[in-house]
C-alpha cells in the first residue's frame, strides 16, 4: 500500500468521529481520488437483498461516472461480487483506466459493493482496494443505526410496526468465525410480525434459537421480541437451557396472562467439541445436513410453547455434530406457505434446496439469499405467513483455516491464502 493509500485511511478515520452517514460517499470520494482511486462510489444492498442502491452525498449524483442510481443482484457484475464475496475486474474497452467492484463486508455481513477506477490492476492494488472497503464497510455499519437516511434507502417498501421492531432488535443475519458460520432470513421482509431469530457467542459455545409467536399482529411481535430479551436476560446470567426456556415462559405468562405464546428451539453449539444441546418448545425440531447429502431431522420430545404456564420443563436434547455439518432451524412459513393453487412448497422441496446449493459450494449467506428468492418466486412474490431460517455450520474444531472460513463465510480470499485470485 502507498503512502496516499495508507494516508486515505488514516483520514477516513480522522473524519468518521463526526461524520453523518449522508456525508460517508462524498468524503470516501474526495479522499480516494487523493489516493488514486477514481470515481469511487458506495453501493448497499436492500434488506431483501435483491438490488444495490448508490449512497449519494453533497457533491454526488449518478450519471457523472456512467453509474446508476441502482443495479440489480442477479446479473450484473456488481452483484456476482456481492454473491460470491470477490473483487471483480473489468477491462473496458476504450477505458485507460480499470473498474473494479469490490465486496463491503462487515466481518461476514454483506453490506453492499464498492464502484473504483484505478491505472493499475496489480496485486498491491486489489490489496488496497479491499483494505478501502473495509474502513468503508466499518463507516457504515457505525453510523447506519442513528440514521433514517439509511433506512430509507435500503427499504423498497414501508415496514410495519412488528417488522421495525424486530429487525431493530436480532443481530445481525450472518456471523463467522473460525469454527462457526451462522445466517438467518426472515420474510415478508417489509410485514413480518411473529418471528424472531437469535445468536450469540460466549467463549467456545454459540447460543441459536428461533421464535414463532402465536398471531400475525403487533402483538405477535411483541410476543417475540420479549421472549428474545427474557432468554437473553435469562442466558447472560448464567443459566442454562432448562432454566432459561423456564424464565421465558414465566415472563410471557406474566405479561399475557396465557392468552399470548411462542414456540422456540433454543440450543448451545460447543464449537470445541460439536456437542449441540438443545430445548424444543412446540416449535419443528431442528435438522442436519451431513456430507452435502445427508439429512436427519433431530427429533427430541417437545415441551409446550412459551408462554402457557407449563408446569414441567422440555427435554433436554443432546447431538454430536460432525465438521462441515449444516444445522437447520426454520418456522412454518417455510414450508406450510401455499401456491393459490393450495400446494405447498414442503419440507422436502426446502431440504432438497439446501442441499443444491451446498453441492455447488455456494456460501451460507449466499443459500439463504437464493431460497428466498425461489420461495418468493414459488408463491408469486407473497407470502401469508412469517417465514424464517437460521443456519449454522459448524467447521470443526481444527486450527485456523483462513480460506475455508473465507469460502463458507462468503468472503474475498485474503493475501495469502491458496484460494485468492
Amino acid at each position: 500500500m502507498s503512502r496516499a493509500q495508507d494516508r486515505l485511511l488514516s483520514r477516513l478515520l480522522l473524519d468518521s468521529h463526526v461524520m453523518p452517514l449522508e456525508r460517508v460517499a462524498a468524503r470516501v470520494a474526495e479522499h480516494s481520488e487523493e489516493a488514486g482511486f477514481h470515481g469511487v462510489r458506495v453501493y448497499l444492498t436492500d434488506v431483501q437483498e435483491r438490488v444495490l442502491r448508490l449512497l449519494l452525498g453533497p457533491g454526488l449524483r449518478p450519471g457523472h461516472d456512467g453509474e446508476d442510481s441502482e443495479l440489480p443482484v442477479e446479473g450484473t457484475v456488481a452483484g456476482r461480487a456481492f454473491q460470491y464475496g470477490e473483487i471483480v475486474r473489468v477491462a473496458e474497452t476504450g477505458q485507460e483506466d480499470v473498474l473494479w467492484w469490490v465486496p463491503l463486508l462487515d466481518g461476514t455481513e454483506r453490506l453492499g459493493v464498492l464502484r473504483a477506477r484505478t491505472p493499475s490492476d496489480d496485486g498491491g492494488t486489489r490489496s488496497a482496494l479491499r483494505s478501502l472497503a473495509g474502513a468503508v464497510a466499518l463507516l457504515i455499519v457505525s453510523k447506519r443505526h442513528y440514521s433514517d437516511a439509511h433506512a430509507r434507502l435500503v427499504r423498497s417498501a414501508s415496514m410495519n410496526v412488528p417488522a421495525e421492531m424486530q429487525w431493530t432488535l436480532m443481530p445481525p443475519r450472518t456471523y463467522a468465525d473460525d469454527r462457526v458460520v451462522v445466517s438467518a432470513v426472515m420474510e415478508p421482509a417489509y410485514e413480518v410480525s411473529g418471528d424472531a431469530f437469535d445468536y450469540a457467542t460466549s467463549g467456545q459455545v454459540v447460543h441459536l434459537a428461533i421464535y414463532d409467536a402465536m398471531g400475525h399482529d403487533t402483538a405477535a411481535g411483541l410476543t417475540a421480541n420479549l421472549a428474545m430479551a427474557a432468554a437473553r436476560s435469562g442466558r447472560r446470567q448464567g443459566r442454562g437451557l432448562e432454566q432459561v426456556a423456564a424464565g421465558v415462559d414465566r415472563v410471557l405468562a406474566s405479561q399475557f396472562g396465557g392468552d399470548r405464546f411462542a414456540t422456540a428451539v433454543m440450543a448451545d453449539l460447543n464449537t470445541r467439541t460439536g456437542r449441540l444441546t438443545w430445548v424444543n418448545h412446540g416449535h419443528y425440531p431442528p435438522v442436519v445436513i451431513r456430507a452435502g447429502r445427508w439429512v436427519t431431522q433431530l427429533e427430541c420430545a417437545p415441551g409446550p410453547p412459551l408462554g402457557t404456564a407449563f408446569d414441567y420443563p422440555a427435554e433436554l436434547c443432546r447431538e454430536t455434530l460432525q465438521p462441515g455439518d449444516r444445522l437447520v432451524f426454520y418456522t412454518d412459513g417455510i414450508t406450510e406457505a401455499r401456491r393459490p393453487t393450495g400446494q405447498e412448497f414442503g419440507l422436502a422441496n426446502f431440504l432438497d434446496f439446501l442441499i443444491r446449493q451446498h453441492a455447488d459450494g455456494l456460501s451460507v449467506p449466499e443459500t439463504l439469499r437464493r431460497l428466498v428468492r425461489t420461495i418468493l418466486e414459488y408463491h408469486d412474490e407473497h407470502i401469508d405467513d412469517d417465514a424464517t431460517v437460521l443456519l449454522a455450520e459448524w467447521n470443526g474444531p481444527g486450527a485456523f483455516r483462513p480460506e475455508e472460513v473465507e469460502a463458507r463465510a462468503g468472503l474475498p480470499p485474503s493475501k495469502g491464502s491458496r484460494h485468492a485470485r
